[in-house]
């Protein structure tokens, strides 16, 4: 079985070291006022990055046109997998629930899994995680798995997609600098596109010469993948462009996001056009990307009895 469920399955468990108590990023988290310090500013890129400007945000199935992840190992031809997900903010305060994300893998070897993640108001409570198990037809529930653990096969963490949070690392604000290359991508060739890698966007360079922020994050994990990452966030939206980790002084990963604006209210709102990812020492390459047709956002017709184990009982293989 896929490395996303075997992993969740023996129980895998967060690593790492005790945390001081920190406060959460709030959904209604303002602007900062001035110049941002080091702290401000992760937690700025926290709140883009989990659409807390939106009451929901949704990557569907429209029209034949899906999100799809790209894998490639280094001399390998791709392999694809494709995914809708379905991120909820709208709880009051109040709840006991601060928000929800359902992903559901439509195609390639995880076609039939879903995994709903639930995370919870009290900072104390580890986020839940129930995921569908297509041949067993039936639901597990987890804690929450290792950071360091593979997001559907790919080269992006659940770290990286949903558990790191701002106080598990250190941060240095190393100034501004202008953002001057343009985001990685795949060259695909024709013979090795399938069905869902016959419409890949060109290599994005919108961002070629924006002003960011450089900000150094270290790792309070001990033995960890890596040892510190570099972000580059775009100085108006927060938006993180680029994350580079290092480990022992070399570069190991980057991944690229392709932000597009939302136009809302809050410049904050912010898409992915598409994730790109490569491991430095291995040569493997994942590929997020995300038609533009497919995002949804505050979608009124999306009821709370989506984000339930209800739903993953009726994902059809």
């Amino acid at each position: 079985m896929h490395k996303i469920t075997t992993r969740l399955a023996v129980g895998a468990v967060l690593a790492g070291v005790a945390f001081s108590a920190a406060a959460r990023v709030p959904k209604d988290l303002p602007m900062p006022s001035g110049e941002p310090s080091a702290d401000e500013l992760i937690r700025q890129v926290y709140f883009v990055n989990h659409f807390y400007a939106l009451k929901n945000y949704s990557i569907q199935d429209v029209d034949d046109e899906i999100t799809v992840l790209i894998n490639r190992s280094e001399g390998d031809t791709p392999t694809t997998i494709t995914i809708e997900r379905y991120l909820n903010n709208d709880y009051p305060a109040s709840d006991d629930i601060n928000g929800q994300d359902l992903a559901i893998f439509k195609s390639g070897k995880l076609r039939g899994t879903g995994l709903l993640i639930t995370d919870y108001s009290d900072d104390g409570k580890s986020q839940a995680y129930s995921i569908w198990l297509p041949a067993l037809r039936k639901i597990r529930r987890f804690a929450e798995p290792a950071q360091d653990d593979a997001y559907g096969g790919t080269d992006f963490t659940f770290g990286d997609v949903a558990l790191r949070k701002p106080e598990h690392e250190t941060h240095e604000l190393q100034g501004k600098t202008t953002f001057e290359d343009c985001l990685g991508s795949m060259e695909i060739a024709e013979a090795d596109r399938n069905r869902y890698m016959q419409n890949l966007p060109q290599a994005s360079c919108l961002h070629k010469g924006k002003e960011v922020y450089k900000l150094k994050s270290t790792t309070k994990f001990e033995n960890w993948w890596y040892d510190y990452r570099i972000s580059y966030v775009d100085t108006k939206t927060y938006a993180d462009y680029r994350t580079e980790y290092f480990k022992g002084g070399n570069k190991v990963k980057v991944i690229d996001r392709d932000w597009v604006s939302l136009n809302q209210p809050d410049i904050r709102a912010q898409s992915w056009r598409y994730w790109y990812g490569k491991k430095f020492d291995t040569g493997h390459e994942t590929w997020a990307v995300i038609p533009d047709k497919v995002v949804k956002i505050n979608d009124d017709s999306l009821k709370p009895s989506l984000w339930s184990e209800s739903t993953l009982r009726k994902i059809k293989r």
